[in-house]
């Protein structure tokens, strides 16, 4: 439809991670986490927007006695790039006091590394008794930051990818999916 926004169709989209494989992902990464944390209270904190999805089936697969969630929002992706601007910008904080309680920042993906660095830092100052990060997708030749996280779904060579929560300038992020962009 013209004239409804006219999002430019310079690229096209490449399956890349199946809307199974990814099932069985979460499945696994929940129970590695609920055996890392058996019989201990959560605090999950959602990076959004992009871990929204990732989040909502993560949680629903932990089976700890209580599991509390939270969202932070950052940013350091400015508009079409498909590159970080390696700046990051706390555009909301978590609403809930940290101490003492194990906290498990849930990303969608972990590239050069400078937000979840930043995000680790800026919590573990609010005296929780633990800071983690999992991550859907992990992309470590583009690292710059000296950051592993503790929970990896895949990792994935330098592509830009959307779906699954990922998006591009807001789009595909209602993908089941994760599919590459490939410009034209």
């Amino acid at each position: 439809m013209d004239g409804c926004g006219g999002f430019v169709n310079r690229h096209t989209l490449a399956d890349y991670i199946s809307e199974e494989s990814i099932s069985e992902k979460v499945a696994e990464l929940a129970e590695k986490i609920n055996n890392d944390f058996a019989g201990r209270d959560l605090l999950v904190v959602g990076v959004l927007k992009g871990s929204f999805i990732f989040m909502a089936d993560l949680v629903r697969k932990l089976d700890k006695p209580v599991v509390e969630t939270a969202f932070i929002t950052v940013s350091s992706y400015k508009g079409a790039s498909t590159k970080s601007s390696g700046s990051v910008q706390l555009v909301c904080d978590i609403d809930k006091p940290l101490k003492d309680k194990c906290v498990l920042l849930v990303e969608d993906i972990v590239d050069t590394g400078y937000t979840i660095n930043y995000l680790t830092k800026m919590l573990k100052v609010r005296d929780p008794d633990y800071v983690g990060v999992c991550t859907l997708l992990d992309k470590p030749s583009r690292r710059i930051m000296d950051f592993t996280p503790d929970y990896i779904g895949f990792s994935i060579p330098d592509k830009f990818v959307v779906g699954y929560g990922l998006d591009y300038d807001g789009r595909y992020r209602n993908l089941a999916d994760v599919r590459v962009v490939e410009f034209q």
